[in-house]
């Protein structure tokens, strides 16, 4: 069983976390101006890598808050976490 570290709560067992996507996907200033192609990219397309990558997370079983993380994901190994209102880390 892998611990992450909740930024609130502590490290806490893998089962109590979901998965929430990719990290800093800015939401589209006039999305009532995208068409469906675009829409569409905004919605579905994500980045993903082999290796370090920021992501959101929630402790779903636990304080219920949302947060990222930079794991990499060929060894599911996270190296960091911080919170969601934190700029994005410099990812190699």
């Amino acid at each position: 069983m892998q611990l992450i570290e909740c930024p609130w709560c502590g490290p806490r067992e893998e089962v109590e976390f979901h998965y929430g996507g990719q990290a800093h996907v800015a939401y589209p200033e006039d999305p009532a101006a995208l068409d469906d192609e675009q829409w569409a990219h905004y919605v579905f397309y994500r980045d993903n890598p082999k290796g370090r990558f920021a992501e959101r997370w929630s402790h779903a079983a636990g304080c219920r808050r949302w947060f990222n993380a930079v794991r990499d994901t060929a060894t599911y190994r996270f190296e960091s976490v911080y919170h969601p209102d934190q700029p994005k880390p410099v990812i190699p």
